[in-house]
């Protein structure tokens, strides 16, 4: 029999509503936070696509419309409002998500997922600074004491690749066509407005009585970017 896969979440540095599921886990909901994976999801580049390709994977990934881009624009600051967050939109001149995502995956390997994950989500969608650019993630693994050549290097580094490209595939494996994805056994919640009723979920089924917070569940808003 196959060993059950523990509660997790698909988390993605590009998508507003990710980083904001992001700020409701850890401030809301750290109990939570604290008993689920954490996993990235990003859009490969091309060499990551075409192994994907030859492997038989084809990500449910569609670029998105310009209308659909304009109504997050509104939604993004209506719910950020809602939750007191200072942001910025950032600016994307030369997108490239595996600088970010790979470099968190040296920093999960090293024992500082989390504390890169808060760094790059502030860089980001506080600060409006490009994750694509490897110099930022350098500072980044500085500001955390760490040696920034790995993380300034993990999207050329073919070891950290391969263990990007395997991590795709877990995705792939579990369905996941957008986020924030959140995923315990069979039940499956898309979109920041889930996560309250995730959350229930792993209280209910994962945590004993004394883990506990005394955080309250709300219904949440709408959210889920693809």
């Amino acid at each position: 029999m196959a060993r059950r896969r523990a509660p997790r979440w698909y988390f993605s540095f590009r998508s507003p509503y990710s980083w904001m599921a992001y700020r409701d886990l850890t401030d809301r909901y750290p109990d939570v936070a604290d008993a689920i994976d954490w996993l990235p999801f990003w859009e490969p580049d091309e060499p990551t696509a075409q192994d994907l390709t030859e492997r038989g994977i084809r990500l449910p990934y569609v670029p998105m419309s310009r209308e659909k881009h304009l109504y997050i624009l509104q939604d993004v600051r209506r719910l950020a409002r809602e939750r007191d967050l200072d942001m910025v939109w950032p600016q994307d001149p030369d997108p490239r998500w595996e600088v970010s995502h790979l470099a968190y995956l040296v920093a999960n390997r090293l024992g500082h997922g989390r504390p890169f994950i808060d760094a790059v989500y502030r860089a980001r969608w506080e600060q409006g600074k490009d994750i694509s650019d490897p110099a930022v993630m350098a500072t980044l693994a500085t500001g955390l004491g760490l040696d920034p050549e790995p993380f300034s290097g993990a999207a050329t580094d073919p070891a950290v690749r391969a263990e990007g490209l395997a991590s795709i595939e877990l995705l792939h494996r579990d369905g996941v066509f957008g986020v924030p994805y959140f995923i315990d056994g069979f039940d499956k919640y898309w979109g920041v407005d889930r996560l309250p009723a995730f959350v229930s979920r792993i209280r209910a089924q994962h945590l004993p009585p004394e883990l506990l917070t005394t955080a309250t569940v709300d219904q949440g808003h709408a959210g889920g970017c693809g």
